[in-house]
């Protein structure tokens, strides 16, 4: 007997031979095509578009302008600028998890960060993002001549910022 017609008996008596060898075929072409077709995006939005991206002077800006909107407002103050400093930029709080176990006298504590996302897209979740800390303000005004005036820039911006009134400098615009 030659070769093929051993191999035709064979395919006769067991059918299910060539019903295996077919879909095996079939799984090995499915994922020869799935290496061609594009990954799909997950929908979900990526982590970093979803936060405020800024840096300290940018908040310096909007703050400062913000402030001399407010102030320019007291009666007397006239033409207000106002110039801002910070002592960091933004700054990111993680999330963390932990446990602690007392034995005896001894506690110990254990914390890890919150991670989020999968395989090479693994990031701490954040919690909290904090602001620049202000540290000190300057403020000239037209109405900076007159200690009423100027009184009343320090407790505004006092109130506004959270600044002790000895980080808050008041002076005429000329």
């Amino acid at each position: 007997m030659k070769m093929p017609e051993k191999l035709k008996e064979l395919l006769r008596c067991r059918k299910w031979v060539l019903f295996t060898v077919i879909c095996g075929a079939a799984g090995m072409l499915l994922i020869m095509l799935s290496a061609l077709i594009p990954e799909k995006r997950s929908d979900l939005p990526e982590r970093e578009s979803t936060h405020i991206e800024y840096d300290s002077s940018e908040f310096c800006r909007n703050t400062e302008k913000r402030l001399a909107d407010q102030l320019g407002r007291i009666d007397g103050a006239g033409e207000v600028s106002v110039c801002l400093t910070v002592n960091s930029s933004q700054r990111y709080i993680y999330a963390t998890e932990g446990r602690m176990s007392r034995s005896g006298n001894k506690s110990e504590e254990e914390k890890k960060y919150v991670m989020t996302g999968g395989g090479s897209n693994k990031s701490a979740l954040i919690e909290a993002v904090e602001a620049p800390e202000i540290t000190g303000a300057l403020v000239l005004c037209e109405g900076g001549g007159s200690a009423v005036i100027r009184e009343q820039m320090y407790k505004a911006v006092s109130a506004m910022l959270g600044l002790p009134t000895a980080n808050i400098f008041v002076a005429k615009l000329r």
